[in-house]
């Protein structure tokens, strides 16, 4: 799936639960340890939840402790895009769906390794197929 996907905001509107439209297209965030996806460890792929691009493979997910899903690479470099973000006074690496430009969270250089980065993942931004 790498066809970019362009929509109207009155689109994501109609398509999207509230929670999702505001943080996948309006950069918010969800509070720490209320995701579904937080503490799930169930085997199989995380896909975005606006366009159901594969994002993140469960064997590359762990627990950060920081309260939302981390992964320390995504399935495939080309899925996510990367952009500086300088709000709330700090400097960070947004990361969006390389498909349709969804919110997904941000990367930090204090994952564990092969790569140590963490790939901080609001649980909204995400669905998930099961390998069955």
């Amino acid at each position: 799936m790498t066809d970019k996907l362009n929509k109207t905001d009155e689109q994501w509107r109609q398509e999207l639960d509230e929670d999702t439209y505001q943080v996948t297209r309006q950069k918010g965030t969800e509070s720490p340890f209320s995701g579904r996806y937080n503490k799930h460890n169930e085997a199989g792929t995380y896909v975005c939840a606006c366009c159901g691009q594969p994002l993140f493979e469960s064997d590359a997910k762990f627990n950060s402790g920081s309260g939302w899903p981390s992964f320390w690479q995504p399935a495939d470099k080309d899925r996510v895009a990367e952009h500086i973000d300088d709000s709330h006074g700090m400097r960070r690496v947004e990361v969006t769906c390389s498909r349709c430009d969804a919110h997904l969270g941000h990367v930090f250089e204090d994952g564990p390794e092969p790569t140590g980065l963490r790939y901080c993942i609001n649980s909204v931004s995400l669905g998930f197929k099961d390998m069955k």
